[in-house]
């Protein structure tokens, strides 16, 4: 297995994104990444769509002077507000986005009740509201901002009782309303899933959507020419292999870096 890419871009307005890194690095362990993180305008949650594509636009042209041949925006937020706007700017570079995973949500839960947490930018983008648009006949969608989640997750606070806290305010109303399958719509909120699993009870499954993006990746290296069929192939059949310890990834940030720093460590631990 050599290397197939010269270079993955992949960005998130923090640190969460590192949570699609982690699970692209699973299929494609010798591969070359770099990681933007815009932690010094993080959240993006509350942010406007003009200004989350504007700093699309910047983090783009970083990944491009860097080497990106594929750019993976591992942000609900900003694949809501500005994935459009980038691939028609940038026509030359494939972006992937995150997608709601409201449809398996759908399809699995028991109650017909399902729960998606996500920041307010997320619940509020066309690309969400589509998604839930065509399951609405199928089963009930409570909403909830994870009020804080970012926060926590950028503080490197995740687990303990203030994350259990902060936690159980926005996870008990979906849970109260019957919610028996959660989605995670928002890249940070895998970082907190043991307290939200302690708090929800074996009943309840949580869909984190960086599996499915991470298979898309290879799926769009594939069309592009980045990976051979043969190649995709073998990355799609590694889907639960170990994170490596010592990946080919560059950490760039807007702001202080520790954060990025710290749950990096996490990931190639496989903690």
């Amino acid at each position: 297995y050599e290397y197939i890419c010269d270079m993955i871009g992949i960005f998130d307005s923090g640190s969460g994104g590192l949570s699609v890194l982690k699970e692209i690095l699973r299929l494609l362990p010798e591969d070359n990444f770099v990681f933007y993180a815009d932690n010094a305008h993080c959240p993006y949650g509350e942010k406007t769509p003009e200004y989350i594509k504007d700093r699309g636009r910047a983090i783009t042209r970083t990944l491009l002077e860097s080497g990106a041949e594929i750019i993976v925006v591992a942000c609900n937020t900003a694949t809501g507000a500005a994935i459009s706007t980038l691939r028609s700017e940038f026509p030359f570079i494939r972006f992937i986005g995150m997608e709601p995973a409201v449809k398996p949500a759908a399809l699995g839960t028991r109650s017909g009740v399902i729960g998606v947490l996500a920041t307010e930018g997320t619940l509020k983008a066309s690309k969400y509201l589509t998604t839930k648009g065509n399951y609405a006949d199928e089963c009930r969608i409570e909403e909830h901002v994870g009020r804080g989640f970012v926060e926590l997750v950028e503080r490197g606070v995740l687990t303990g009782p203030e994350a259990e806290a902060t936690v159980r305010a926005s996870l008990e109303p979906l849970l109260d309303a019957g919610a028996d399958t959660i989605v995670l719509g928002c890249t940070h909120y895998p970082f907190l899933l043991q307290v939200m699993e302690k708090i929800a009870g074996p009943g309840v499954r949580f869909i984190d959507p960086a599996p499915a993006v991470a298979r898309q990746t290879v799926h769009v290296m594939a069309e592009t020419g980045l990976l051979t069929q043969e190649e995709a192939r073998a990355a799609l059949a590694r889907v639960s292999a170990p994170v490596p310890e010592n990946p080919h990834v560059r950490l760039l940030s807007s702001g202080d870096p520790s954060s990025e720093e710290r749950i990096f460590k996490l990931i190639t631990t496989n903690q």
